[in-house]
Order: C-alpha cells, then sequence, then structure tokens
C-alpha cells in the first residue's frame, strides 16, 4: 500500500484499518487519533511535515503508520502500542506542491499568532490544529496521562556541523529528565535551548498544554523519494520502541552537545544582509568581532549584529525571510 500516495491524493482516512483493541478517529485531514481500549499512561503526539518540503520525517511517519496498519507492532505483546497516540501530517497543501509553505511559514503561527498574518492556507491550519490539540487533550485517556510528550520531526534547508539535534521551547519549568534523557538516548548530536517564546507547534503545546515538546531536526531537505532512509535509522529505531512503551533506549554516539539561545537576529528591513557563503553550516563557528548581519535602521544608520563570546555559533541563517521574521539564532554552547 503506497501511503505517500494515498496521503498526497487525501485519501489516506478511508484507506486504513487498524487491529481490535485500537479505536481510531480521523480528527482533521492528515491527522489520526490511536487510543488503546486497554488505558494507558502516556500520551505521544507524532507530527512532520509541518513544513511540506521536509519530506523524510513524512515517509518516516509514514513508515510508522505502515507498521501499525499492517500489525506488525502487534506481533509480540510487548510491541503493543502502549501510547495514547496522535499522529498529525502538518502542511498537506504544501507537501502536495512540494513547497515549505503555500502562503506562509506555519511554524510561525501557532499560539493563536496566525490571526496577525493575511488569511490563507497557513492560517487555517493553525488554527485547525490548535483545536486538534484542544480536542486531543481533552479526551478522558489523555487527561488521565501521566506523561505527555510532543516530538515534532522536522530537516534543515542547509547542512549542519551537527547534522541531528533537537530544540527545546522555553518554559518556565524544569525539563522533564527521563524527556532529556530519551533524547540523549536517540543519538542526535545536539540540543538547543530556547530562551524567549516563539511561535513554533511545539512552543504551543509547551506551553498551553504542559507537554514535554521539541522539535527534532533529522537531517537535509530533500524531495520525496530521494531521502536516504538509513541515515535515519536511530531515529525510526527510537520511534517505534518510543510507540511500543519502551523508554530505555541507549546512546551509540559520543556525548551530545548543549547550547542556549543567546539572541535572535531579526530581519526588519528589505536592506538586509547576511555577511556569510550562502552554504554556511548550522552550528558554524564565527570569530570574535565578526559582523554577520546589517540593514538599514529607520533613521538610516546601519543596524549590525557582530558576533561576541559566548554566543559564537550560528543557527539557521536565512536572509530570504520575510520581513519581521528571524534571519538566524546566535547560540551559546552550554558546558
Amino acid at each position: 500500500m503506497d501511503l505517500l500516495s494515498l496521503l498526497l491524493e487525501k485519501k489516506l482516512e478511508n484507506a486504513l484499518s487498524f487491529p481490535a483493541g485500537l479505536t481510531a478517529t480521523w480528527l482533521a485531514e492528515g491527522v489520526l487519533q490511536l487510543i488503546p481500549q486497554e488505558p494507558k499512561s502516556d500520551t505521544l503526539i507524532i507530527s512532520a511535515g509541518i513544513h511540506g518540503n521536509e519530506t523524510a520525517p513524512v515517509e518516516i511517519l509514514l513508515q510508522l503508520l505502515s507498521q501499525l496498519v499492517q500489525h506488525d507492532l502487534f506481533l509480540q505483546r510487548d510491541l503493543l502500542l502502549q501510547h495514547n497516540l496522535l499522529l498529525i501530517f502538518g502542511n498537506v497543501a504544501a507537501m502536495c506542491e512540494s513547497k515549505r509553505y503555500v502562503d506562509n511559514d506555519l511554524n510561525r503561527m501557532f499560539g493563536g499568532r496566525y490571526r496577525n498574518f493575511p488569511a490563507g492556507i497557513e492560517t487555517q491550519r493553525a488554527e485547525e490544529l490548535e483545536s486538534v490539540i484542544a480536542q486531543f487533550c481533552q479526551t478522558p485517556a489523555v487527561m488521565a496521562s501521566t506523561r505527555r510528550w510532543h516530538l515534532d520531526l522536522h530537516t534543515a534547508i542547509r547542512g549542519s556541523c551537527h547534522e541531528q539535534f533537537a530544540l527545546l521551547p522555553f518554559q518556565q519549568r524544569e525539563y522533564s529528565a527521563d524527556f532529556l534523557q530519551w533524547l540523549e538516548g536517540s543519538d542526535i548530536d545536539a540540543l538547543v535551548f530556547h530562551k524567549t517564546e516563539g511561535g513554533t507547534f511545539t512552543q504551543f503545546t509547551s506551553q498551553y498544554f504542559n507537554m514535554d515538546s521539541c522539535t527534532m531536526e533529522i537531517g537535509k531537505v530533500y524531495p520525496f523519494g530521494q531521502n536516504d532512509l538509513t541515515k535515519f535509522s536511530n531515529i525510526t529505531a527510537a520511534l517505534q520502541k518510543l510507540v511500543a512503551g519502551s523508554f530505555d533506549i541507549q546512546r551509540k554516539k559520543p556525548a551530545m552537545k548543549r547550547y542556549r539561545v543567546h539572541d535572535s537576529i531579526i530581519k526588519q528591513d528589505n536592506s538586509f544582509r547576511l555577511h556569510i557563503p550562502e552554504d554556511t553550516k548550522n552550528f558554524t563557528a564565527l570569530p570574535e568581532g565578526f559582523e554577520i548581519a546589517s540593514q538599514e535602521a529607520a533613521s538610516h544608520e546601519k543596524k549590525c549584529w557582530k558576533i561576541t563570546s559566548p554566543a559564537n555559533f550560528i543557527l539557521f541563517p536565512n536572509a530570504n525571510v520575510a520581513i519581521g521574521l528571524r534571519a538566524g539564532l546566535l547560540l551559546e554552547q552550554l558546558s
């Protein structure tokens, strides 16, 4: 069964059947709720394709869904679904057009921020996904959960010194120790802590529903069918074990690096320029005093961003964002 074609043709909802013991409900297009009839104490949301051209996570999520449909995860008792599970294929409209987004960046719109954008495909989807999350979290099984996790899978536009990394949204409460331990065990290379609120999907689920949430960047953007999924075997295996109820995964790589966001570079004028090569990788270390970006201020004076220790690392540099959006993050490495 070609689940990718069914997803892009918007026929997935009517093509799947699930084993006894699971209650399956489509809450919206591309949003599948799976509740085991035997009560579970943990809840898990896995989302992919919030950016439509980030295809590897969509293929990984479809692979997981295929295993559930084919009952592969039910061949052994210890592989039964052990969570209340919500699977989300985020921006299906953009996937169909092989675009990052159709009108505006969906991952800047959550927490009601979609109201600040012109009405379009993504504003409608942001509002719908917020409603769906609220509906899911109000189900009795989820309300009774003692642990709630949200993993939002992405791929980066550019190469990276750390090929696989995760970003934790800003939150006032402590980050859950078992969540951090699972991220370490998943063999990602780096972890980034945000220090201010944003409009991301994971910020929304963390802030409004007290979930342990993270954005996982697991590779680079490629078209559907051109991903080498063997490169993501660590993430795929970790997700399969997690769905089956195993939180105990062992790290095989060297210790995970940790970073904290020190500053955001916000594009405020069309004169904005990044003074680094187009192929600069994420987590590139830059020299002290280097002018990384500049733009004309309202007073026609030049505004610039310079590298100052300890924030020597650049993440997500992109001069082509819309005015008012982030054109890069400056990071400091944590000991």
